[in-house]
């Protein structure tokens, strides 16, 4: 397909100069650059990871499932609940 771009002047001279060091053409120069550029975008980004700072404590109470919202509230809501993370 042919198409038309708009390059900056120094880069197009540049690409060129890389172009004929390399031994190919301008449009295979390119197509590689474009071609490795969209391959990198594919590839998963690495993530700075996460410390989580907890409360110690045990984990969850017995019968806590944090899957269900509603469940969670209505545990938190009950008063008789032993002294936790809810109460003081």
């Amino acid at each position: 397909m042919r198409t038309t771009i708009r390059l900056d002047d120094d880069l197009l001279r540049e690409a060129k100069r890389a172009a004929m060091d390399s031994g190919q053409t301008l449009t295979a120069l390119i197509e590689s650059a474009l071609r490795e550029r969209l391959a990198r975008r594919k590839q998963p980004q690495k993530r700075e990871r996460i410390k989580l700072i907890t409360a110690p404590g045990g984990g969850l109470l017995p019968g806590v499932d944090l899957s269900n919202n509603a469940a969670v509230r209505d545990l938190m809501d009950e008063e008789d609940l032993p002294h936790g993370p809810f109460h003081g």
